[in-house]
């Protein structure tokens, strides 16, 4: 026989100082799982799904993130006559070779961090159809301008608007600030000539991006750059390039979530235990007189993992609510691979909101199967003699 559900819902207030106590508990747990697993999503979004198949990234043998790559111009030019790159409007190649460097500046809160730099040509702007201008204008090269990241910009108030700011040997203006849909929201950047003279990096390259016709052009394309012995050159998808940088960094936050959700998960399991314990002794008589009726042990043990899992369900749901707020907020954190600030917004999607609303049924769970063992484990007379 088993016991009706809306008896478990309607005892389960019984001492509502506890259980208050103990949904609270868990919905924090549940706000800062879900604040830190948005932090990793938020990351994802950035740069992790971004990128074209049919683009390819090249950069020095051995070398994983772009502020580690660096090769000489004559380079540039073997690739960007190889077979298979696709051409632009006015018959160009479309390769862009690129200058990535790292710049220690100061946050609005006074703190520093790498921000990167990048140079381009003309060109990288076709290669990009997401990237725009969102204020001000395009850089023109040769005098000292560059666009920032709009994300970039509301952290670094010495990259604002009309701001000029010393780069490496030379002075620069802000002119302008972009959208680039989340990939390069976090650089700055300027013509590859100007920043090149700024830090006398003036005959080498970072990387290049080139496109190619089909994803089945890029594998291609890639077979025969690292085929060549005269270039020394790694290449891969512009999708698996983006790959690579953000999951470093993601699973740094999954990593920091379940260390949080365990440690802290553990305060709220005990929580969760002692208000089971007074359920139980509380309703000793009751549940005596529920065996003498004849619900079986199982019955009674059901009953009282069903009401922690309910505990731990309401209590999933308001830590959710308090965490949608995050949903959006922008912040930054340190690219473990490149070293350079990546500014993101928090993204709380319902992967994240279901994994916390998990973590507290599972929390009141854990916390409730002693007392309900300790309920059903225990003599009919033994209930019926409490009072």
């Amino acid at each position: 026989m088993q016991i009706p559900i809306k008896y478990n819902i309607r005892t389960l207030f019984v001492r509502r100082g506890n259980t208050l106590m103990t949904i609270a508990s868990i919905a924090f747990v549940v706000l800062v799982y879900v604040g830190v697993l948005s932090l990793a999503a938020g990351l994802r979004a950035s740069l992790g799904s971004k990128g074209d198949a049919a683009n390819v990234i090249v950069l020095r043998d051995g070398a994983r993130a772009e502020t580690e790559s660096y090769f000489e111009k004559d380079k540039f030019r073997i690739l960007s006559t190889l077979p298979g790159i696709a051409t632009g409007p006015s018959g160009e190649p479309l390769a862009s070779g690129e200058l990535v460097i790292l710049q220690i500046l100061k946050r609005s809160d006074g703190s520093e961090s790498n921000v990167a730099l990048r140079g381009v040509d003309e060109v990288a702007f076709l290669l990009r159809p997401a990237f725009k201008i969102v204020e001000g204008r395009q850089f023109r090269p040769g005098v000292g301008e560059i666009i920032v990241g709009r994300r970039l910009a509301e952290r670094f108030p010495g990259l604002a608007l009309g701001k000029q700011i010393k780069l490496g040997r030379l002075e620069f203006t802000v002119v302008g600030t972009f959208d680039s849909g989340g990939t390069f929201d976090s650089e700055v950047w300027g013509a590859s000539d100007d920043l090149g003279n700024a830090f006398r990096r003036e005959n080498t390259y970072s990387s290049v991006l080139v496109r190619t016709g089909s994803p089945d052009e890029a594998e291609a394309l890639i077979a025969q750059i690292e085929g060549d012995q005269r270039l020394k050159l790694s290449a891969e998808t512009e999708p698996a390039y983006f790959k690579e940088q953000t999951t470093a960094t993601s699973q740094q936050f999954v990593v920091l979530g379940n260390a949080l959700a365990i440690l802290m998960g553990f305060g709220a399991c005990f929580a969760a235990a002692n208000t089971m314990y007074s359920h139980v002794a509380a309703r000793a008589r009751e549940i005596g007189t529920l065996r003498a009726l004849g619900f079986r042990r199982r019955s009674i043990l059901g009953a009282f993992v069903f009401e922690a899992a309910i505990l731990g369900l309401v209590a999933g749901v308001i830590g959710v609510v308090l965490a949608l707020p995050l949903n959006g907020v922008s912040t930054g954190t340190t690219n473990f691979l490149t070293f350079s600030e990546v500014t993101f917004g928090l993204r709380t999607g319902p992967q994240e909101m279901i994994g916390g609303v998990l973590l507290a049924v599972l929390t009141g769970v854990i916390g409730g199967l002693p007392p309900a063992v300790s309920a059903a484990r225990r003599e009919i007379t033994a209930l019926l003699r409490e009072r």
